[in-house]
């Protein structure tokens, strides 16, 4: 088993298929499905890519396709920026006096 029961997951399901969507969403949106990830507590043992039903942190119990347990984030704001650190060191010289004014 991927997943225990009471496992945090994050379940995937796709809501309406591109035929279904509302005739005035624009011409791009059209052309893909609405999906839904979810994250929850999985109520049952799984594996990834099984139907299963999650409760989320405020109580909704929402059924999808497992995903992936213990999910995180993964993204960042890139590189550190030598030239912004020096702005908000100017800034606070400008605006406070500097460092002996905290």
């Amino acid at each position: 088993m991927d997943a225990k029961c009471n496992d945090w997951v994050i379940i995937h399901n796709l809501v309406l298929t591109p035929d279904e969507r509302a005739p005035q969403v624009p011409d791009d949106t059209k052309k893909v499905p609405l999906e839904m990830w979810v994250k929850g507590f999985i109520q049952k043992d799984a594996n990834v890519g099984d139907l299963v039903e999650v409760k989320t942190i405020t109580g909704r119990l929402v059924k999808g396709n497992l995903v992936q347990v213990n999910p995180y984030y993964t993204h960042d704001y890139g590189k550190c920026i030598p030239e912004l650190l020096q702005i908000g060191i100017q800034a606070k010289k400008i605006l406070f006096g500097g460092e002996d004014n905290e």
